[in-house]
């Protein structure tokens, strides 16, 4: 049995996700190597962020996307202690 197309794409974006995690946190190690703080290194990465998001999706964009992650970052989706099962 074949997957269908939008199991295709969401597996695409899921190792897109992957691969753009790992070049993060190739960076991050980077950052540390280089005696930069990781408050800084994340303060930095969010300002990025939030200036990428903005570009592409305009400022209420960016207010959907962070209202996503609020609900995300409520429910425990990035605690350190969050069990993968």
């Amino acid at each position: 049995m074949e997957p269908r197309r939008n199991e295709i794409d969401e597996m695409i974006v899921h190792e897109k996700m992957q691969a753009a995690l790992e070049y993060q946190n190739e960076a991050w190690a980077d950052g540390m190597a280089d005696g930069i703080e990781p408050e800084i290194i994340a303060e930095a990465a969010f300002a990025l962020a939030m200036r990428e998001t903005i570009r592409i999706h305009g400022e209420h964009g960016a207010e959907a996307v962070l209202d996503a992650l609020k609900t995300r970052l409520l429910a425990g989706e990035f605690s350190p202690e969050r069990q993968l099962q």
